[in-house]
C-alpha cells in the first residue's frame, strides 16, 4: 500500500495546480452539469474493457497451443495491470505474474512469458493503428506540434525494438541470451556509478531468452493469425474513447469525431511514453493541453481529463489490487533487479 501513496500526492498535486488557474469558475461550472448516468455508463464500458483484454489474450496464447478461459486471463491481466503500476519494471512485473499463474496451471510458463511479451507488442501495434488517425486530424487542424511527432517516433522506436527481441527469440535461443547479456552489463556498469551490487543479472538474460525461444518452439499457426489479436487491441481502444466520450457527455461539453480520436491518440500515447507508472502525473498534465488546443475550454478539459482517468486508472487500479491479493495472497512483488 506504502507504494501507492506517492503515486496519490503526484494525481492530488496536478489536481493543485490546475485548479489553481484563473479559469476555476468555468471548471466549477462545467461541474455543475454533472450526469452521473454517464459516469456510471463509463465504468460500465471499462468494466466490459477488462472482459475484452481478457479476450485478446485469450486469442495470443491460442496461438501458442495454450487453451484458458477469458474471465482467468481478464483478471491475471487486470493483477498485471497493478504490479507495473505500483512495481514498475518496464512491464517485467507482469509477464513474470503470467508465467508463474501458467506454472500454477500446468501450463508452460515459456509460453506465458512470450505471450505476455506479444500482448505488450501487438497492443501498441493496435494502438498505433489508432495513432495515425490522431495525427491526422491533428494534421488537419494545423495542431500538428514536434512534441507529438518525436513522442509517436518514440513509441514506433520501442514497438520495433520488441518486435526485434522476439524475433530474435524466434530464430535464436543464443542469440537472443547474448545481445540481453550485453544490454545487461552496459546498464550494470552505468548503474555501477551508483550502487555496488548488480541492476541485472546476465544469468537471468540467458534464462529469459531460453524461456522465449522454449515458448515459441511448436508454433503452427500462420503469421496472419496475429491480426486477430491486433482487431481485439483496437476493439479495446474503441472502448477507452468510448469512456471518454462518456466523460464529455457527463459535463455536456460539445465534441466531435477528430476530438474523440486525437484527444484520446495523445492521452494513450503520452501514457505509453511516460517514464512514470501508467502516465500518472503526466497524463493529467498534457491531456487538458491537447483538448484545449482542440477547442475545448480549459475548465471543460480539466473536469473531463480527471473524470476520464477516474475511469480508466484508478477504477482498474483497484480491481487489479482485488485480483492480484486473490491470485497471490501474501506474495510479494518482484523485486526491480530479478529481470
Amino acid at each position: 500500500m506504502k507504494k501507492i501513496i506517492p503515486i496519490i500526492i503526484l494525481f492530488l498535486g496536478v489536481i493543485v495546480v490546475f485548479l489553481s488557474f484563473d479559469e476555476l469558475e468555468s471548471t466549477i461550472e462545467t461541474i455543475q452539469k454533472t450526469h452521473l448516468e454517464y459516469v456510471l455508463l463509463a465504468a460500465l464500458i471499462q468494466s466490459i474493457w477488462f472482459i475484452t483484454t481478457g479476450r485478446m489474450y485469450q486469442s495470443i496464447f491460442h496461438l501458442l497451443g495454450i487453451h484458458e478461459g477469458v474471465f482467468t486471463l481478464s483478471r491475471i491481466a487486470t493483477a498485471a495491470n497493478f504490479i507495473n503500476i505500483v512495481a514498475p519494471t518496464a512491464g517485467a512485473g507482469g509477464v513474470a505474474l503470467f508465467a508463474a499463474e501458467a506454472r500454477r496451471r500446468g501450463h508452460p510458463a515459456g509460453k506465458a512469458t512470450v505471450a505476455a511479451a506479444l500482448f505488450l507488442l501487438l497492443d501498441q501495434a493496435a494502438f498505433l493503428v489508432i495513432l495515425s488517425l490522431g495525427l491526422f486530424v491533428l494534421f488537419r487542424r494545423n495542431d500538428l506540434e514536434v512534441g507529438e511527432i518525436s513522442a509517436s517516433l518514440f513509441l514506433f522506436f520501442i514497438a520495433a525494438c520488441y518486435a526485434f527481441v522476439l524475433y530474435l527469440g524466434y530464430r535464436s535461443e543464443q542469440k537472443l541470451g547474448n545481445l540481453l547479456a550485453k544490454i545487461a552489463r552496459a546498464i550494470n556498469r552505468i548503474v555501477k556509478i551508483f550502487r555496488k551490487d548488480e541492476y541485472l543479472s546476465e544469468a537471468r538474460a540467458y534464462e529469459f531468452a531460453h524461456e522465449v525461444a522454449d515458448g515459441f518452439s511448436g508454433l503452427t499457426e500462420k503469421p496472419s493469425s496475429l491480426i486477430r489479436p491486433i482487431l481485439w487491441g483496437i476493439f479495446d481502444k474503441g472502448l477507452l474513447m468510448l469512456v471518454l466520450v462518456c466523460a464529455f457527455l457527463s459535463f455536456e461539453v460539445p465534441f466531435s469525431t477528430g476530438t474523440i480520436i486525437a484527444g484520446f491518440s495523445m492521452a494513450y500515447l503520452f501514457l505509453i511514453v511516460s517514464p512514470t507508472p501508467s502516465g500518472i502525473g503526466v497524463v493529467e498534465g498534457l491531456m487538458p493541453l491537447a483538448l484545449a488546443s482542440l477547442n475545448v475550454r480549459w475548465g471543460s478539459a480539466v473536469v473531463i481529463t480527471l473524470v476520464y482517468r477516474a475511469i480508466t486508472f484508478w477504477f482498474p487500479l483497484a480491481v487489479g489490487a482485488w485480483a492480484f491479493r486473490t491470485l497471490h495472497a501474501g506474495e510479494t512483488f518482484p523485486e526491480k533487479n530479478s529481470a
